[in-house]
């Protein structure tokens, strides 16, 4: 009676296991099928498109698709996963001298896959002749072109254009002037930067409206350079401002030299000659270091009035607290429309100011948008969608 009971136990055991077995088996979900790979169009070659057709019963059974890629066919690599109602997906980040394989799996329930999907061919990414996401771009590009052809023709055309005074130019009479009553030189140093620095080319452009301004008063306009290149240029552009002054017989070579091009064995010599002959203006006009503080410093010993301009952001501190007027980054690349007053440069300055004000609008946008996404959560899907557009604000329209 007992191998009976024993028996038909062990009956039950069995069937119930085969019962498990078969249960797992009907949850299988079946693959996807016309699984595809594609170069995806517009873009800058970097990213292919995955379309599938969903499994038979992915309603039911699919918990999501796996997608995976490979170079050797050999190994896959996970990528990503699509919900189950996706099926599509686009893999970003690819080398376009590569060959890639894809693979898709779907996934059901505690992990079950079904049979892998591969494509069928490799594929290389393509770069497309346009970059779809930069149109934005262009659009602005011509914006910002159309506002400074447009300004330049009315500058052109006679019209006066505002342009807001700079304190640190206007003053550059009043230090010459002071330094022709005094009967004592004008000093200007061109940054301690060769001639491919934009911000020398800038300090050489102020460096001819003061030789200008100097010729007319009978001044002498002394220029130290710690760079060879450099001190040609200056020379050409002073003679050139006092032969447009109408005084070619007072421009004197000499006063416009080359020092050193070791950055503090030049500025000792600066530093010694200022304590010598006792400038009554100093111009401090390009790119500066570590030295700014040493030169602000001793002009502001004996007397001098300073006039500093320099777009790093690190010295100009220093200037602001140690000379009378200071020209800061903006404003040190616009004194040459400023000083000469031709139409056109007024009109680039002038078109410049639209591209600024739609940085500016492009920024507050932004700024909106990622706050709203924060706010929302990662969670949300219009949260995810304000974030995206936030961040491809700031990648492609922006940098």
């Amino acid at each position: 009676m007992l191998n009976k009971i024993g028996i038909f136990l062990l009956s039950l055991a069995f069937l119930n296991i085969f019962s498990n077995l078969n249960a797992a088996e009907t949850n299988i979900p079946n693959p996807p099928s016309s699984f595809t790979a594609q170069d995806h169009p517009w873009d800058h070659g970097e990213k292919i498109d995955l379309n599938w057709i969903h499994s038979l019963n992915h309603q039911t059974y699919v918990q999501h698709y796996s997608i995976f890629q490979s170079t050797n066919s050999d190994s896959f690599e996970f990528i990503g996963i699509v919900d189950p109602g996706v099926s599509s997906y686009t893999v970003e980040k690819l080398d376009r001298e590569k060959a890639y394989i894809f693979k898709v799996i779907a996934v059901g329930a505690d992990g079950i896959e079904s049979s892998p999907v591969v494509t069928i061919s490799a594929i290389s990414p393509t770069r497309e002749w346009f970059d779809g996401r930069r149109f934005p771009l262009f659009f602005i590009t011509l914006i910002f072109c159309g506002s400074v052809v447009y300004w330049i023709l009315r500058a052109r055309g006679g019209d006066p254009l505002n342009i807001r005074k700079i304190a640190g130019l206007e003053a550059v009479d009043e230090a010459v002037g002071r330094a022709t009553e005094m009967g004592q030189p004008i000093l200007f140093i061109p940054g301690i930067q060769d001639m491919n620095e934009i911000q020398t080319i800038a300090g050489i452009t102020v460096l001819s409206k003061v030789a200008q301004v100097a010729a007319e008063y009978d001044a002498k306009v002394e220029v130290p350079t710690s760079r060879s290149l450099v001190m040609t240029a200056a020379r050409e552009t002073v003679q050139a401002s006092f032969l447009t002054a109408g005084r070619p017989e007072s421009y004197n070579q000499d006063l416009i030299y080359y020092v050193t091009d070791e950055q503090f064995g030049y500025v000792a010599y600066v530093q010694g000659m200022m304590v010598r002959e006792k400038p009554a203006a100093c111009f401090y006009m390009g790119a500066f270091f570590a030295e700014s503080l040493i030169l602000a410093e001793t002009g502001n010993t004996i007397g001098a009035i300073q006039v500093a301009g320099t777009a790093m952001p690190a010295q100009l501190p220093f200037f602001v607290a140690a000379c009378d007027y200071t020209l800061i980054g903006e404003e040190f690349f616009a004194a040459s429309a400023y000083l000469s007053g031709e139409p056109d440069q007024l009109g680039s300055l002038k078109g410049q100011d639209i591209g600024k004000v739609i940085v500016v609008i492009g920024i507050v946008i932004g700024v909106g948008l990622l706050t709203l996404g924060t706010l929302l959560g990662p969670t949300s899907s219009l949260g995810m969608t304000l974030i995206s557009a936030a961040d491809y604000l700031k990648s492609v329209i922006l940098t």
